[in-house]
């Protein structure tokens, strides 16, 4: 295959970190190439480096046989490189057309908008993807996985020759994530080559033609998808061994007492006629495509869209949950899918993060935290979930997505939930955190606490849950025992629905 980007022995040093150390990576054209490695292996800095937006300290860059001594980012955009970051680098307050038709309006210098051809160029980048959405309405007003689709579709309106995909799939369902593969397999055959970051196993070995893994700034791997499977993939990441987990709980969960029991509840609009329960112990799997009802099945749990039909039952005593407030006095808590938006103060401290659902507990008699109490329950927690940092005053926007993750579990355990909702819990997490979460919801349930947890990703719900529940249109359409099921068989059920 013809060499498009040649990246040779890249160092790059941040304040005394070295984030990348001699990493060599050959980019082919019509290629896709997987960059996997957990949160801080220097994966974001090496995108950065060959999308110019970073300098190397020492190594060459060389796109198309050019070598840039000093790659700008303009140099990189003209030799057709186009990033898809984590963020979507989108304009909030513009709408959809605008966000996808502000580049060719700019590139053609026009003075006055017409709103006619706005709408025609991102009517055509999004019918790339196959998918519909408002061109009128304003990116903040999307939901996250259309707001992904917008980023993924403004890139396709350019010339583009490598489009770097960081994360593109972390919001997206399996239908919307076959359709971007579908894309991205025509890109290939048109000779644009991929360079796919993800922590799905799974969409790696199914996207990808090569993989390289980097692990604390060096290249640790490197061939063939076809010669690794997940286990090497995950190997290599983390530099440990994953044991499969045969879980042997279906006999003590068979005897264990309902601590939660839904009996026709419904909300209009959002779902309707749900009957299930969970047992304690027991951790209960939803899956289903987007507008199935599910996220809006937990927060009405949670107390924050509260059913308007049926009953709620806690230890089969029948119970009203109108509000958080209700909802926490039950010890239900919730983990939601967007930990930056809704699940923590970013600018806060890990510890307060932590201690913000005991809050009350800590006050002394004059109103102020008890600092030596606070700091204990924070030290704890953050040894209990092994959350790295330096300390429990770091502030949370420091801390990779796994451990962000993990203080919104912390903050929850620390107020000694019985029922843990979870949408999405390793959304965006890295292979080993998400290992390392996958165990603490296990050790959660084998103590007792019933757990509910929502995803997109399969062989998560495999691995980890109990029983699976597909919802559809609002409602409960298959109720399986995940020993007799697996990813195939539930991929085959969600793909009949209509």
């Amino acid at each position: 295959m013809q060499k498009f980007i040649v990246a040779q022995n890249l160092c790059k040093r941040f304040a005394g970190v070295q984030a990348l150390k001699d990493v060599s990576i050959t980019i082919n054209r019509g290629e896709i190439r997987c960059l996997a490695g957990e949160n801080g292996s220097g994966k974001s800095t090496f995108i950065k480096l060959i999308a110019g937006i970073h300098k190397p300290d020492s190594g060459q860059i060389i796109i198309d046989g050019k070598n840039y001594k000093n790659l700008h980012p303009i140099d990189a955009i003209r030799e057709g490189v186009q990033v898809i970051y984590q963020d979507f680098s989108l304009f909030p307050n513009l709408t959809v057309a605008e966000n996808l038709a502000l580049n060719t309006q700019l590139e053609q210098r026009r003075w006055l908008v017409n709103q006619r051809e706005v709408n025609r160029i991102a009517a055509s980048a999004l019918a790339q993807l196959n998918v519909e959405i408002d061109l009128r309405k304003t990116i903040e007003e999307l939901p996250v996985a259309q707001k992904q689709l917008v980023a993924i579709s403004r890139t396709l309106l350019h010339d583009a020759r490598l489009i770097i995909m960081d994360e593109p799939t972390t919001a997206l369902t399996r239908k919307e994530v076959d359709a971007l593969f579908q894309i991205i397999k025509r890109l290939q055959r048109d000779g644009i080559s991929v360079l796919f970051v993800s922590h799905k196993l799974k969409e790696v070995m199914e996207i990808s033609d090569c993989i390289t893994i980097l692990r604390n700034g060096q290249k640790v791997a490197e061939g063939a998808t076809s010669s690794f499977d997940s286990a090497k993939i995950a190997y290599h990441t983390t530099g440990k061994e994953f044991t499969r987990i045969t879980d042997s709980r279906k006999k003590e969960i068979s005897g264990a007492k309902p601590l939660l029991r839904l009996e026709n509840l419904g909300k209009a609009g959002a779902f309707r006629s749900i009957n299930l329960s969970l047992a304690t112990g027991e951790i209960l799997g939803i899956v289903g495509l987007l507008g199935s009802g599910r996220t809006e099945l937990a927060l009405a749990l949670f107390g924050m869209n509260s059913p308007d039909s049926g009953q709620i039952y806690i230890d089969e005593t029948p119970v009203r949950i109108q509000t958080v407030q209700e909802a926490l006095s039950h010890s239900i808590a919730y983990v939601p899918e967007d930990r930056l938006r809704e699940g923590l103060f970013l600018e806060q401290s890990i510890g307060r993060n932590i201690f913000i659902s005991i809050l009350d507990s800590l006050l002394t008699r004059f109103g102020l935290i008890h600092s030596r109490k606070a700091h204990d329950i924070a030290q704890r927690w953050m040894s209990e979930l092994n959350i790295v940092a330096a300390a429990p005053h770091s502030p949370a926007k420091s801390l990779s997505g796994g451990n962000q993750q993990k203080v919104v579990l912390a903050r929850w355990l620390a107020a000694t939930a019985r029922l843990l909702i979870l949408n999405g819990p390793t959304v965006g997490v890295d292979v080993g955190a998400k290992m390392e979460i996958h165990d603490k919801i296990r050790d959660l349930a084998h103590k007792g606490i019933g757990i509910l947890m929502i995803s997109d990703d399969l062989p998560e719900i495999i691995r980890t849950c109990d029983r699976i529940l597909i919802m559809h249109r609002g409602q409960i359409v298959e109720n399986l025992l995940t020993a007799d099921c697996d990813e195939n068989r539930l991929i085959h059920l969600m793909s009949q629905l209509k």
